[in-house]
């Protein structure tokens, strides 16, 4: 951890221990209470006092000077060692050698290493419908060995709505950037008020799509490599689809992918209970239906309790809640504070770049008027009116 990371972690929690909890914020942050109580009192910094074996500045210099020598420039320090002891002279450790020459700057890998950068933990929060959207690609099996068609699906992560698909032959940066133009378009996303997150495939880190999104004032987001569960919602998805009952072992041709694949995202996001909402039907929370079908169902509840109350020992059933905040990698500080109960620590008030402001009224429901006769790219066909799901034509 570097010095400046360590300082702002002691500055966090000096600044909202008082409202959550030294204890909770030092165990989420990884801070160690002692050295915060410790920092709090002026003039206790510890000093080590040297050791009465240590080696006197001349006998380090002289030390730096054999290894600095002509003859064990570029030699090890335990080859070193062994040289000087055939000789007759012993300087210090093997240990010591190296302690002095990394006091020195001077201990590493001979050869440039390649070194990966380090990549932040996206922590991305929806509160809201067309807030935050998440995309990937994935293979269908087609008829012959190694053959294989590429489904590519749009998702909004609070209603798990999916605002976009297509099949295509290939995976294309140009025909993904397509997809995401035309389902922004059909949902009315102004400037500003859209995240969308991918992993870091070549489609999705392509400046197609990036220069797209920039044209678009989208915010986008990757995963960190090699993360599978940096895009949850997608790969979950995807799972639902493929442990369908009619799902098949491969594709005769890709006209019978998109065959399938119609109903299939009709009955996803106008049909399908899904258990992450309130088990209501994506399209229900996406066009604003939720808390109207919530109040039916707790009314047919209520008369139920009223006309049985011996069936309810324990008072009327409790039903599911819609979430009010959707998160990709949840911030262990509001895992802490939703542990202990805290209030004011609602994720709602917590500004993340999936949390970008935008219209706070829902998405117009899809009608038959908003899809033009022709459709904007030649290549590009409105497959179904109601999941807005699109598709490409059959040419390679």
């Amino acid at each position: 951890m570097s010095a400046a990371l360590r300082q702002n972690r002691f500055a966090a929690v000096e600044e909202r221990g008082a409202r959550l909890g030294v204890a909770a914020l030092c165990r989420a942050l990884a801070v160690p209470r002692a050295t915060l109580y410790r920092r709090r009192k002026p003039g206790t910094q510890r000093t080590r006092r040297p050791s009465s074996r240590a080696l006197s500045p001349a006998e380090r210099q002289a030390v730096l000077a054999t290894l600095h020598s002509d003859r064990f420039v570029d030699g090890a320090p335990a080859s070193i060692t062994a040289r000087l002891l055939d000789e007759g002279t012993y300087l210090c450790s093997t240990r010591t050698m190296y302690r002095i020459l990394s006091s020195e700057g001077q201990s590493r890998e001979r050869r440039d290493q390649f070194r990966h950068p380090a990549y932040v933990r996206p922590e991305l929060l929806a509160t809201r419908p067309n807030q935050l959207w998440s995309w990937d690609i994935t293979k269908l099996l087609g008829p012959a060995k190694w053959t294989y068609y590429y489904l590519y699906v749009l998702l909004d992560v609070f209603s798990r709505y999916v605002t976009g698909w297509m099949i295509a032959y290939r995976e294309s940066a140009t025909l993904a950037a397509r997809l995401i133009d035309e389902a922004c378009r059909s949902q009315g996303i102004s400037p500003g008020q859209l995240t969308v997150h991918a992993d870091r495939g070549s489609s999705m880190t392509s400046k197609t799509v990036a220069f797209l999104l920039a044209d678009l004032g989208i915010t986008k987001t990757h995963s960190r490599p090699h993360v599978s569960d940096d895009n949850p919602y997608s790969e979950s998805q995807f799972k639902t689809m493929k442990y369908r009952p009619d799902f098949p072992d491969c594709f005769g041709s890709m006209q019978h992918a998109r065959h399938w694949g119609s109903p299939f995202f009709h009955w996803y996001n106008h049909e399908h209970r899904h258990g992450g909402i309130a088990y209501l039907t994506p399209a229900d929370v996406h066009y604003g239906r939720a808390e109207e079908i919530l109040r039916r169902r707790e009314e047919v509840l209520a008369g139920a309790t009223r006309q049985h109350p011996e069936r309810f020992v324990r008072g009327a059933a409790r039903l599911a809640r819609l979430p009010e905040a959707v998160w990709i990698n949840k911030p262990s500080i509001v895992l802490e504070a939703e542990k202990r109960g805290y209030p004011d620590s609602s994720p709602v008030a917590i500004s993340h770049p999936g949390a970008s402001q935008g219209p706070r009224s829902h998405p117009a429901d899809p009608s038959p008027s908003l899809f033009p006769p022709n459709p904007p790219y030649p290549s590009l066909t409105l497959s179904s009116p109601k999941n807005r799901a699109m598709t490409v034509s059959d040419t390679h």
